[in-house]
């Protein structure tokens, strides 16, 4: 594998908290320049400035956006690319999951999971695409879910949206792999984080910095090899 992100631009969407912070660390570890998004102006300030006091103020951008929204998420690409002027990994990790049966799902639920579950990645590839295909040898990754596989009572509009991205995902793999723009997917199962009000500390759970090395061994590999698929679970979960 290689070694280094060096000179390499990318931005993670939801970068603000739990497993988008923790890949946005570790892109900068490895010596890449990072924006963070998110909803949240006050989290995406706080999380910003951490990065920045320990990787440098000038190698880390946030801006605030809503990647359910078309008109945001042009003004986030040409906001990274004003600032760095290149794009080389593009991270969909923004997510929103309502768990509720189909007859307790409100319509406004179910389409505020699919605008930034769904729609919010397409939104982002398809603005970003032209930077990546400029920049040559780039990646998104999106970032699924074990639930994009397996359904459970619960979780019919969640699963629907991480059932789309994991066919949206493969395609566009098949749609851009001779623009020089890999794609993989990364399913995790139950990490410890506060998404879905599940609860942390437990320890059986994935850490987010799990996921983070996960997305940062595929972007390390080698060009000729692609990681289409990866499915991340627990060694061992609670019985």
């Amino acid at each position: 594998m290689s070694t280094t992100l060096d000179g390499k631009v990318a931005l993670v969407t939801g970068g603000t908290k739990g497993i988008g912070l923790a890949i946005a660390r570790k892109l900068l570890a490895e010596g890449a320049q990072v924006a963070i998004c998110g909803r949240d102006g006050q989290a995406l300030e706080a999380s910003r400035g951490a990065l920045g006091a320990e990787f440098g103020e000038e190698r880390v951008l946030g801006l605030q956006a809503d990647v359910s929204q078309l008109d945001a998420v042009k003004a986030l690409v040409a906001g990274v690319s004003e600032r760095f002027g290149r794009l080389d990994i593009l991270v969909n990790n923004a997510g929103l999951g309502v768990f509720r049966s189909v007859g307790d799902l409100s319509p406004e639920e179910w389409h505020a999971m699919l605008d930034t579950n769904l729609s919010g990645v397409y939104y982002c590839c398809h603005e970003a695409l032209p930077l990546l295909k400029a920049a040559g040898r780039s990646f998104i990754i999106n970032i699924g879910s074990l639930a994009g596989r397996n359904a459970f009572a619960g979780g019919a509009g969640y699963n629907a949206t991480k059932f789309g991205l994991l066919g949206f995902s493969e395609a566009l793999m098949l749609d851009h792999r001779y623009d020089g723009v890999r794609v993989s997917c990364v399913m995790p199962g139950s990490v410890d984080t506060e998404f879905g009000h599940s609860g942390t500390g437990k320890p059986w759970k994935i850490q987010p910095e799990d996921i983070a090395e996960t997305v940062a061994h595929l972007l390390l590999m080698p060009e000729r090899t692609l990681i289409s698929r990866v499915e991340v679970r627990p060694s061992q979960p609670a019985k």
